[in-house]
């Protein structure tokens, strides 16, 4: 990837639907040159779809929480799979630190995400959880 590639990946993060114009316009490159590198960064992996980002007031599962994850010892891979299969995890990341995953959870009540947070503390291989709902998202990109 060299810098113009960089700048269109940016542009595409601020609209993913703009146009192959303005993204020429965006980057100073030609209509063509810009579909030859998304193409390219598409057969390459970098670029792996294009999504619609849902204001959160909008967003089905009003309430998110950030779920921290202690698991214990070559636990990792069952406890990811058992939070596959629960549809109010959105996203699971593996980290460092004091925990090993945080997941982000979403849904419609409060009621419901105490419930969530309840199964994932339940599942075999989980240590112990702490979560924080979010409150607001200052911002996305």
């Amino acid at each position: 990837m060299d810098p113009i590639d960089e700048k269109l990946l940016l542009a595409l993060r601020d609209n993913a639907r703009a146009s192959t114009a303005r993204l020429a316009r965006l980057v100073g490159r030609s209509r063509t040159s810009v579909q030859s590198r998304l193409e390219r960064l598409e057969r390459e992996g970098v670029i792996v779809g294009y999504s619609v980002r849902v204001a959160p007031e909008h967003e089905l599962g009003a309430v998110r929480a950030h779920v921290m994850i202690k698991v214990g010892p070559k636990e990792a891979r069952a406890v990811t799979a058992a939070l596959k299969a629960i549809p109010q995890v959105r996203v699971l990341h593996s980290v460092s630190g004091d925990v090993d995953l945080i997941a982000v959870a979403a849904t419609a009540s409060v009621a419901e995400m105490d419930e969530v947070i309840d199964r994932i503390g339940a599942l075999d291989g989980v240590e112990r959880t702490t979560s924080s709902i979010i409150l607001s998202t200052k911002f996305e990109r």
